[in-house]
């Protein structure tokens, strides 16, 4: 389960920023607890939250920073070597000290029957890990499991630091093994260290990230993939039919061609019979974005995962989006605790007027960008809206920020002048 992730000098996003799912005091009954507390109070983390802002201010960016940090956890042993002395990480680009200055990426997670806090994260400059740390809570009390600093010169490697008896595994053999350019917990996880693959392994099953349009056939095959498979196709055959049937698509249900063993949707007929459409050529794009999500979906539900979503209101209807994040919010629908992380620009999922705003005030982050072309992330909670407001329009009235600087008619009388200048 993530609770927080933290993160510096990515993309757009220059200043440190830290997304927390920590379920506040503006926490409407959708926080699910941790078996974690603080101060006496337990510890309740949210299973949705959606982030909000104009376009180009940075909402994309967040989401590629998980993904980064992800594939940083399982590629740096391998991949990373093919290019010694070299990180591919992304820094700000719009000021010359960022080049300079590391990269940062931390999450703290929830993870275990027995509910353990862990903070794990690393900074990284163009050439190596500069630094890379793993500490663990049991019982609320801090565990150093390593922390690690780069030295000068380069030849020298890095200091590592293992404080008590935290960690348990061969300290030696992994530190030698582990490249300046490489993460210590992917080596230890790729080296069967079974400490370190604890964490390791959620960086494997979470922050799956999907994206409008650039990898639909991708998630279409996924979707296929989990019809086709013959442990529990079964199972899920029938939830899919449901969920393409509950989407008001037409759909009546769903078999194979069997003469080219592709999928067949049937639909129903002006006379109430049924007929079924070429999924390639004759089904619409409406249809094909709502079964490519049913694959992730379904399978992050079944992990207890965290699904990342970029432009939830590209892929699905205002309608469709809403009911995705009830189906999160709803402990019998996701009753392993699957987590939920969607940017969009649809505001109707802030209000009450259409969408019953599936929502809560404390789920709400935006991103907005400076002047100088920096990524400002914070949370709909900074105003402090009542729990009665309208959060649509005040969204839109730019309240909370977020929304483009254009008044009305900018861009209109702007086309006006250009075209009188070209006539004159």
């Amino acid at each position: 389960m993530l609770i927080r992730f933290r993160l510096a000098n990515h993309r757009s996003i220059r200043d440190e920023h830290e997304l927390s799912l920590i379920a506040t005091e503006f926490d409407e009954g959708t926080g699910r607890r941790t078996g974690l507390s603080h101060r006496g109070r337990d510890v309740s983390v949210q299973p949705v939250l959606g982030v909000f802002g104009a376009n180009a201010s940075g909402k994309s960016n967040l989401l590629s920073g998980f993904q980064f940090m992800r594939d940083a956890v399982r590629d740096s042993f391998a991949d990373w070597a093919k290019a010694p002395g070299m990180v591919p990480r992304r820094p700000f680009k719009l000021d010359s000290t960022s080049r300079e200055e590391t990269s940062l990426f931390e999450v703290d997670l929830v993870l275990g029957r027995d509910p353990v806090r862990y903070t794990y994260g690393f900074e990284l400059s163009d050439e190596r890990v500069e630094a890379e740390w793993l500490h663990a809570y049991p019982h609320g009390r801090r565990n150093v499991w390593f922390d690690r600093e780069a030295v000068r010169p380069e030849s020298e490697g890095g200091e590592f630091i293992f404080r008590g008896e935290g960690f348990k595994g061969e300290r030696e053999p992994l530190v030698k093994l582990t490249r300046p350019n490489a993460l210590f917990l992917s080596v230890g996880a790729t080296l069967n260290d079974p400490q370190l693959s604890v964490v390791h392994r959620w960086f494997l099953n979470n922050l799956w990230l999907v994206t409008p349009e650039r990898d639909l056939g991708g998630r279409v095959g996924w979707t296929t993939e989990l019809l086709t498979r013959p442990d529990n196709a079964g199972s899920y055959h029938q939830r899919i039919v449901q969920l393409l049937q509950s989407a008001d698509l037409g759909i009546t249900r769903l078999d194979t061609d069997p003469e080219t063993g592709d999928i067949r949707l049937w639909h129903r007929t002006a006379d109430d019979g049924e007929t079924p459409l070429d999924f390639r050529t004759e089904e619409s794009l409406g249809t094909h974005a709502w079964f490519a999500f049913l694959g992730p979906m379904l399978t992050m539900l079944d992990r207890g995962s965290v699904l990342l979503v970029d432009e939830l209101d590209s892929s699905l209807h205002p309608t469709l989006a809403a009911e995705v994040v009830r189906v999160f919010q709803d402990p019998a629908s996701n009753p392993r605790g699957a987590q939920l992380i969607f940017t969009t620009h649809d505001a109707t999922l802030l209000g009450n007027e259409v969408l019953d705003r599936p929502l809560n005030r404390d789920q709400v982050w935006i991103t907005a960008k400076r002047r100088t072309g920096e990524t400002e992330l914070y949370p709909l909670t900074e105003a402090k809206p009542r729990k009665e407001e309208n959060l649509e329009r005040g969204y839109l009235r730019g309240r909370y920020g977020g929304v483009p600087r254009v008044t009305a008619g900018e861009i209109a009388r702007e086309l006006s002048r250009q075209e009188a200048k070209a006539t004159a």
